[in-house]
């Protein structure tokens, strides 16, 4: 098994949500543990662009599971989760034996991580629960009820706070639920805001011709392509600016991709829109800083709901 090495200390990040580092708030984590000292590890799923099993970037050990089930449903989810959580734990013992840590670092959602954190606790180690979402409130947003399902969110939620020595919230929204609904000590609550890398982020020369298609205006949207996310209202403004307003000048591009984007797709083909909307994916650094740096302005078709009221973007 792996010895302590002379730094800081050693911390395994465990997040299912997204790879790394294409999680761009759990590698600005990573990264700045790294830099501060720590041996960092983190466990990931495996997705487009993010294939191999193990590598190192930046001094950052990661290593990657398949996750051959993609979500559709709560009987779906469940799957999912289930299976993440197996190939975690069987790559956590990999990484114990490897490289050692001293802290398990569980990125929700989902909120099942505590298990493998509550784990490691009875061997010495230490759990920090980094809570991205409020899945009681992401759940009530994609299926619109409070059911059993909505219940053992709150459950697990709580269990991952119950088990936390510490917990990570994005905001003071996710802080006050931490304390309230967690019963987490309000010493033991950190708040770690998200910001751009200004090292990374930066404007460059507009392109209005790979951008605008001729027209005279671009709006753009960075972000998911979900269901919560409101990319059906966006069509619905477009609609209504091209269709009532008659306003053909005016070109969108949507940057991101998500379990949404071929329904968010085929609906805009479906309304005629196709021609007024680009559809990029998931985009490199330059494609998505050439959009924005053309953009005249960007929106945000959020619907007001607990979960994006109380919501920071990552």
């Amino acid at each position: 098994m792996a010895s302590r090495g002379s730094g800081a200390g050693r911390i395994l990040i465990i997040v299912e949500n997204l790879p790394v580092p294409f999680d761009r708030r759990v590698w600005s984590e990573a990264t700045t543990l790294r830099a501060a000292g720590y041996d960092v590890s983190v466990i990931c799923p495996k997705r487009k662009d993010a294939t191999a099993s193990y590598e190192v970037i930046d001094g950052i050990h990661i290593y990657r599971h398949p996750l051959p089930i993609e979500a559709n449903g709560a009987i779906g989810y469940a799957l999912e989760y289930a299976t993440a959580l197996f190939f975690e734990f069987i790559l956590s013992l990999k990484v114990l034996w490897q490289r050692g840590f001293d802290v398990v670092q569980a990125c929700n959602p989902p909120d099942t991580i505590f298990l493998i954190g509550g784990f490691y606790k009875l061997f010495g180690k230490r759990f920090v629960f980094d809570q991205h979402d409020i899945n009681p409130e992401l759940y009530e947003a994609k299926f619109g009820r409070r059911d059993f399902f909505w219940k053992l969110m709150v459950w697990l939620e709580r269990l991952s706070f119950r088990t936390a020595d510490r917990s990570i919230a994005t905001n003071e929204s996710y802080r006050r639920i931490a304390i309230e609904r967690g019963g987490m000590a309000p010493d033991k609550v950190h708040v770690v805001r998200s910001g751009p890398n200004l090292k990374r982020v930066r404007t460059v020369p507009p392109d209005d011709a790979r951008w605008k298609k001729g027209r005279r205006f671009l709006v753009g949207y960075v972000g998911v392509i979900g269901h919560q996310e409101g990319l059906d209202l966006l069509l619905d403004s477009i609609e209504h600016v091209v269709r009532r307003l008659g306003r053909t000048d005016i070109q969108f591009v949507v940057c991101g991709d998500g379990p949404a984007l071929a329904e968010i797709t085929a609906s805009a083909d479906e309304r005629g829109l196709a021609d007024y909307v680009t559809f990029t994916g998931r985009c490199s650094d330059d494609d998505l800083f050439s959009a924005l740096s053309t953009a005249e302005v960007c929106v945000n078709p959020d619907r007001p709901c607990e979960m994006n009221d109380k919501s920071t973007m990552n």
